[in-house]
């Protein structure tokens, strides 16, 4: 039997990035979306956090990475935009409702010279157990920022060159470090990863530049070897791609996923069904490119993918016209809201900000 989605709209938003997080250390789980935070188990209240600068039908907020940054036991968060040109994090005030401080403090500036940011993610880059902060900045050189004190971070330049729309990180070649996947190619690390710049060589032919932020980098059919899965962001298509290795060099096979929907800029690999495999959980970023661009307009939806042995199933979480379907923005978030044991969609978007609860089976 199919999993069963309920749609909870919270918000009438255009905020494209939400994450989850207890804001108010009351023991029950929050959600963080662009200037505001809404109070669980039913979401209903919200709170201010801080004004959230407007270009046009953008917001300068394309990520929402919880952290404790400064050191006090409350989660703070990581975000930044195209057009700020900024790495920055929102204090935590310790009182539901007081004002976050925000990056027009200098001390809230992780970096003020990234370029234009597409979107951000977190990864362990140099394998000590805690995640960095790596903004994928398309006409930029790529960096990683590494928490190294209370509200401080170090600032270690991964690829001077830029690497284009489209990042992710994982093990690839099995050596138990992870490697950078980019629409260039693959990089490897140094020695010390944070120590230099890493080493650029060829990775699959994706077809196109637009890669999705994050590349998932899972073993997806089981042979003990990690697969690549891609979605195009600004175009059509969701793709696997299948690394063999034959006589000591390695070959990538693409398979489609869905050829069709437009627009899969954020992926997630995750146990969504509860049967202890990890699933695909994505969908559309609704008017990405406030439509100007092949698929902006049509029919919003959020998906799952059930790995078959041979390929991927497509289940539906939301689909249909505006409305009555979702987007799941730039940065969606994954959570058990209310403690079942399945993981509920926390969708923002230009569309809107909704939950799915998960209701099983």
């Amino acid at each position: 039997m199919p999993l069963r989605f309920r749609k909870q709209s919270i918000a009438a938003t255009m905020y494209e990035s939400a994450g989850v997080a207890d804001v108010d250390d009351d023991g029950v789980l929050d959600i963080i979306c662009g200037a505001h935070w809404y109070q669980g188990p039913d979401f209903v209240r919200w709170h201010t956090i801080a004004p959230c600068r407007q270009e046009g039908e953008y917001h300068d907020d394309f990520s929402t990475i919880v952290m404790d940054i400064d050191g006090d036991g409350r989660p703070d968060f990581v975000t930044g935009g195209w057009w700020g040109g900024s790495l920055r994090w929102r204090q935590n005030p310790g009182k539901p409702t007081g004002p976050w401080q925000e990056h027009t403090w200098a001390e809230h500036i992780i970096a003020a010279d990234t370029g234009n940011i597409e979107t951000t993610r977190a990864f362990d880059i140099d394998g000590d157990g805690k995640l960095e902060i790596v903004p994928n900045t398309p006409g930029h050189p790529l960096c990683a920022y590494k928490l190294t004190g209370p509200g401080t971070f170090s600032k270690h330049v991964i690829f001077p060159e830029g690497c284009g729309h489209g990042l992710g990180f994982g093990d690839i070649d099995g050596d138990g470090r992870g490697e950078i996947i980019t629409p260039k190619g693959i990089l490897t690390a140094p020695a010390d990863p944070l120590s230099g710049p890493w080493t650029m060589t060829p990775g699959p032919d994706f077809g196109h530049k637009d890669l999705s932020v994050p590349v998932i980098v899972a073993d997806v059919n089981g042979d003990g070897v990690a697969e690549l899965i891609v979605g195009h962001a600004h175009g059509a298509g969701l793709d696997w791609y299948e690394q063999r290795r034959e006589g000591g060099m390695v070959r990538w096979i693409r398979h489609p996923i869905d050829p069709f929907c437009s627009q899969y800029h954020d992926l997630q690999w995750a146990d969504i069904d509860g049967d202890g495999q990890c699933e695909l959980v994505t969908g559309k970023r609704y008017r990405a490119h406030n439509g100007y661009e092949a698929g902006d307009n049509d029919e919003p939806g959020i998906y799952w993918f059930k790995w078959t042995g041979e390929g991927f199933a497509k289940q539906v979480i939301a689909h249909g016209a505006f409305g009555v379907g979702k987007g799941c923005g730039i940065h969606f978030a994954l959570a058990d809201l209310r403690g079942t044991g399945r993981l509920d969609v926390i969708a923002p978007g230009k569309d809107g900000l909704a939950i799915f609860w998960n209701e099983g089976v």
